[in-house]
């Protein structure tokens, strides 16, 4: 379920909702999954004309697409990514959870292994050459605000400032994500996997690298159209049920298994050599793409009780 509020981050998701042909495509995938032609057909509309709506629903987290074989050929199968959504209004006699917030700069990566395709850019800048990852140990790295690679992994850390007289009820991480393919190419899975202190949190298949047939709306003009535009906006949350990206379960890791209390709190994005699907990941920050955040940590928590003899 996506628990949603009036926060601007939630535009792309009203957005998606604001269009009564966007609407009956979920009614109609929430039938059975369908490809472009299928759907097209049934709403009597062009395919390109359907693509562009899928496209905002994608982008709205509203559905998931993926490549598959079917029929001999191959067809992009449109499936429903939600079963819910809970709209939570400004309410000034709603309790308030207590959290600290960090936000951690793309090019802030304590840790990498990277293989091509792969390279960074600062908002004004690339850096270096592509396709050379020793540019990912260049001083101005710290600046980027994109960065991608074919294959490897990107770690970061972040303080943890629970107090002991705190307990850490959930764990909220929201960034921005994509494939990598050379160029851009919206039907590129890859499967990703994320890890916290050393832990598997679960394991989510990009549908694509996209770009093909837009600008990010916060990309800067000198970017080339011919590259990498923008992803998709994703939340995973840790708690004590399990792990969730976007309210679907990806693991059954909780808080417990964690090591939570450490000092440092290390999380890890990761294209592996025995996935699947090895389509490479574009992480967007600040300045570029379609949310103008970068990776953002929510450490929500309560105060323990005193106990008295």
């Amino acid at each position: 379920m996506i628990k949603a509020s009036t926060d601007r981050k939630w535009l792309p998701l009203y957005e998606a909702l604001a269009s009564d042909v966007r609407l009956m495509i979920m009614e109609l995938l929430a039938e059975n999954p369908m490809n472009v032609k299928e759907l097209a057909e049934r709403l009597e509309l062009s395919s390109a004309i359907v693509t562009m709506h899928v496209r905002k629903l994608e982008q709205g987290g509203l559905i998931a697409t993926k490549m598959v074989r079917k029929q001999g050929g191959t067809h992009k199968m449109c499936s429903l990514a939600e079963s819910a959504i809970e709209i939570v209004l400004p309410n000034a006699s709603a309790e308030e959870r207590e959290y600290y917030e960090q936000s951690i700069r793309v090019g802030h990566y304590t840790s990498f292994e990277v293989f091509p395709t792969c390279g960074l850019a600062t908002r004004e800048r690339q850096i270096g050459q592509f396709d050379d990852p020793r540019y990912f140990l260049d001083p101005e790295r710290v600046n980027a605000a994109i960065l991608w690679f074919g294959r490897g992994y990107v770690e970061y850390k972040t303080p943890n400032y629970i107090l002991p007289s705190q307990r850490l009820e959930e764990l909220e991480i929201s960034f921005e994500i994509a494939s990598e393919a050379p160029g851009a190419n919206d039907h590129w899975p890859s499967d990703i996997r994320f890890y916290l202190n050393g832990t598997y949190l679960g394991e989510w298949t990009s549908p694509g690298d996209y770009g093909a047939n837009a600008r990010g709306r916060f990309t800067p003009e000198w970017w080339g159209i011919q590259l990498n535009q923008y992803g998709l906006r994703k939340i995973i949350r840790v708690n004590g049920e399990g792990s969730f990206m976007d309210g679907q379960r990806i693991s059954d890791t909780t808080l417990d298994e964690l090591r939570a209390d450490e000092p440092f709190w290390t999380l890890r994005f990761a294209v592996e050599e025995n996935a699947r699907h090895i389509g490479g990941l574009t992480l967007y920050g600040a300045g570029f793409g379609n949310y103008n955040q970068d990776i953002e940590f929510r450490a929500y928590y309560s105060q323990r009780r005193e106990t008295t003899r």
